[in-house]
């Protein structure tokens, strides 16, 4: 069976008809020679200057026109800035594929001491299976961290918890510089400065070369680099000023960093280095009611709560890289990453527990505490990669990559229930861990040249483990009501995944397509020291994917995609060794869960203006089988579950749309917004409970907008908003969140000096900035917590660079171990 899969994906390809001829080149600018981007490149004939096709040119500056008939023709090249260049006269004869080389656009300036020619810059593409967005242009994410670049894409929202979702999913996958993040997304991008980024790249719908996981598709995190054959320097400093919401916290929040870069490329050698602190503290408070009733005892018992709830983060982070072109045919590149993440989090709670009769509604018990909740996470994350590209005579490339990476995650929370703070010691529970992770990959990837299009194909071999030990203390032993010997023990987790895959790309003069296969063969273990039986999961899965995008004119493009996909449960949703997360909640995972499969589904309109203005709206739908929820039960009166378990099915109908205007050359503006409709049904299993029957549906949207205004030629004033609407949720719904910002931006000395000055999470004392509350219920337990963060609080941030571009800048990052975090 394998080997006939195997055939198959090697032999997806369109058919090879006869060529009417071709024309291909490259797009540099003058003095350093670098490819450019995105430059319109067009087709005319010579004798009548008829448009024949239009392209732009690749990350790489490369254009080609394939089915070009035998004839006379010129080409006009245009890139914002730059002169338009238009070639001489060539003639193209039947079958041919011409060859132009190099060409050379000069900037658009005259008499430099008297005249100033600005121009707006493309911000945002949109190609075949992906939209790329500048992130240059989000000026209120300076200092931050990738998280705040990305909750401004029109596909993306962020939430009250700091959770990411796309296209209403917190299920994605992440790359870097095209490689592989395989993590919690809030997680890996939180240790990524935003001022690092180059583009970000969002892949809705992704083709069979790419893995599989991630249930809504790919972000593609592309970092800045240094100009060619030139040392470059990129430097960035933040700190921000004390806040103005003060919520009694233990301690003041803390937030400063700075982050550096160096590029060195000569010759054959390219060379990349990295270094970043971040200090991000957020303080905060909560507000929850929680009741549970217990009909066979005849109880009703709510427990209302309020107190602190902040975060000490800190992370830092070294990267290197070194690529070295041996010669046309043989390349080999090198990176090394380690760092390190520690998070702190304060919830210091005062309860009211109270207990009333159900029937008559009567008090029988008060129990009064205060709660003081610690939980330590941390972690440090090592990682090497090494590459090699071999070029043949005849073009294909054959590419051999390996990573290996081993992560040291430990910690512990600390609930010390006490009759006030500073009072008498009631009770005190420990649970500490550690669960280090190590995990390795190899790819090995070929492409050629067929007919009119590539052919991809490629084999990948993952593999990767982490043996936790969770222990549990009490003090008085009496004083707890729970079983101690099932919060100990140690979870070993295994995870083997073969993959293949064939692909075939193509175009014409104005169609594009991808179309290809995926094939999946995986191995799941779970070993439990309190279980004899080891929980096995094998599965093999096909992946078929296809995108196509017709230029119904040459501004206007109708596109279509459809991939399937997978969600793969972390190792911590598959243990199943319960952590006494607070003095109320037990978090347990479950070692069969399955992973969730999706079918995405996609159909859309790109259109581009004049002076880089761009729309496009995109109607989508994702069919997913087994979604894994987080869902509530009750443990005892005062203790509810959080279990991670499955859900027979879910529904996403949506609609996106994204916006970039230049409305005035002082004007930038951009807008985004998904609005979509979830559905949730079938059987919902809790542990050892009854079955229980879900047909949850809801609609919901996100809206992120940002304005920018020239104020002259060094000073920016930058306004921008992201909010996200009230949802549904598997067994209850989470509020609205509201977030707007303001930053002042002002360059010196060429723009190599940047100051900007950011006035976050405006809320000017409405209390409406900056909180969520989340909601669950079940037939005997409701729970609903408001959790709110501080507000309007100034950042100062930093930025100088020399000889520095948006580029690519293969700096490698942590792919197994931060989801597990």
């Amino acid at each position: 069976m394998r080997i006939v899969i195997f055939s198959l994906l090697f032999l997806i390809s369109a058919p090879l008809w006869a060529q009417k001829g071709a024309i291909s080149g490259l797009v540099t600018n003058s003095g350093e020679n670098n490819p450019l981007e995105y430059t319109s490149v067009a087709v005319y004939q010579s004798q009548d200057t008829t448009l024949v096709a239009g392209t732009l040119t690749d990350e790489n500056g490369l254009f080609k026109f394939e089915d070009i008939k035998p004839g006379s023709y010129f080409l006009r090249i245009q890139y914002l800035g730059y002169q338009r260049k238009q070639t001489d006269n060539f003639t193209l004869k039947n079958q041919q594929r011409i060859e132009l080389g190099g060409i050379t656009l000069y900037p658009a300036t005259q008499n430099i001491d008297e005249v100033n020619i600005t121009a707006n810059r493309i911000s945002v593409m949109n190609k075949l299976d992906k939209q790329t967005y500048d992130a240059g242009q989000f000026g209120a994410a300076k200092g931050g961290s990738a998280i705040d670049v990305l909750k401004n894409m029109p596909s993306v929202a962020v939430n009250g918890m700091g959770e990411i979702t796309m296209r209403g999913s917190s299920g994605f996958l992440v790359l870097i510089n095209g490689k592989p993040v395989l993590t919690d997304p809030q997680t890996a991008l939180s240790r990524l400065p935003a001022n690092s980024i180059g583009n970000v790249e969002l892949i809705t719908s992704p083709s069979a070369k790419y893995d599989p996981d991630g249930k809504s598709g790919i972000i593609n995190i592309t970092t800045k680099e240094g100009t060619a054959n030139e040392t470059g320097f990129l430097v960035n400093a933040s700190y921000g000023l004390p806040g103005t919401t003060d919520f009694g916290n233990s301690r003041d929040a803390k937030r400063f960093g700075a982050d550096a870069s160096y590029h060195f490329q000569k010759d054959k050698w390219n060379v990349s280095l990295s270094g970043n602190y971040t200090r991000n503290d957020l303080a905060g408070y909560r507000e929850g009611d929680v009741y549970t009733q217990n009909t066979t005892e005849n109880t009703l018992t709510r427990f209302p709560s309020e107190g602190e709830r902040s975060f000490e983060r800190y992370n830092y982070a070294v990267r290197a890289s070194v690529d070295f072109q041996a010669n046309k045919q043989n390349a080999f590149s090198v990176g090394l990453f380690t760092g390190k993440r520690y998070q702190e989090r304060d919830a210091n709670i005062f309860y009211h527990n109270t207990t009333w009769t159900l029937d008559t509604n009567e008090k029988i018990n008060e129990s009064p505490y205060y709660n003081a909740n610690k939980q330590i996470k941390q972690g440090t994350f090592t990682l090497g990669d090494f590459n090699y590209t071999h070029t043949f005579n005849n073009h294909s490339t054959l590419t051999t990559a390996f990573l290996y990476e081993y992560d040291d995650l430990f910690g512990t929370t600390h609930n010390r229930n006490l009759t006030e703070p500073g009072g008498q010691m009631i009770q005190y529970v420990q649970n500490p861990y550690q669960k280090p992770i190590d995990g390795y990959r190899v790819k090995l990837d070929y492409a050629i040249d067929i007919g009119k299009g590539k052919l991809e194909s490629g084999y990948q071999y993952r593999n990767d483990s982490q043996d936790g030990k969770f222990d549990y203390s009490v003090s008085p032993l009496a004083s707890d009501p729970l079983n101690a010997d099932q919060f100990r023990g140690t979870a070993l987790s295994k995870n083997q995944t073969h993959s293949l895959y064939g692909q075939y790309s193509g175009s014409s003069e104005r169609l594009e397509y991808i179309v290809g296969l995926r094939f999946e063969d995986s191995r799941r273990t779970v070993e439990l020291s309190f279980d004899p039986q080891k929980h096995v999961l094998e599965l093999s899965n096909l992946f078929p994917s296809a995108n196509i995008l017709y230029a119904l004119q040459p501004e206007l493009k109708l596109k279509a995609g459809f991939s399937r996909r997978i969600q793969r449960s972390t190792n911590n949703q598959l243990n199943p060794i319960p952590e006494r997360e607070h003095s109320e909640t037990l978090e347990v995972g479950d070692p069969d869960l399955r992973p969730e499969l999706i079918n995405l589904a996609e159909i859309g309109l790109t259109k581009q203006f004049k002076e880089g203005s761009s729309l496009f709206v995109t109607a989508y739908f994702q069919a997913s089988k087994d979604p894994v929820q987080r869902v509530n039960s009750v443990y005892a009166d005062s203790i509810l579950n959080r279990v991670y378990t499955n859900v027979d099915n879910a529904r996403t109908t949506g609609i996106e749309l994204g916006a970039n205007l230049h409305p005035a050359k002082w004007w930038n503006l951009y807008f985004g917004g998904n609005f979509y409709h979830q559905t949730y049904e079938g059987d919902l299993r809790l542990l050892n409970e009854p079955v229980i029957k879900i047909d949850h549906s809801g609609s919901a949207y996100s809206l992120n907008a940002n304005s920018t205004f020239k104020l002259t030629s060094s000073w920016n004033l930058e306004a921008n908003v992201n909010y996200l609407s009230s949802r549904p949720t598997a067994q209850g719904e989470d509020s609205r969140y509201l977030i707007p910002n303001l930053s002042l931006r002002k360059t010196f000395f060429d723009n190599q000096l940047t100051a900007t000055v950011q006035w976050q999470n405006i809320d000017l004392g409405m209390n409406e900035s900056n909180r969520q509350r989340i909601t669950t219920w079940g037939d005997d337990f409701r729970t609903t917590t408001n959790y709110i963060y501080e507000t309007d609080f100034v950042m100062v941030n930093l930025s100088y660079k020399l000889n520095w571009k948006n580029g690519r800048n293969r700096l490698p990052s942590s792919e197994f171990g931060e989801k597990e975090f």
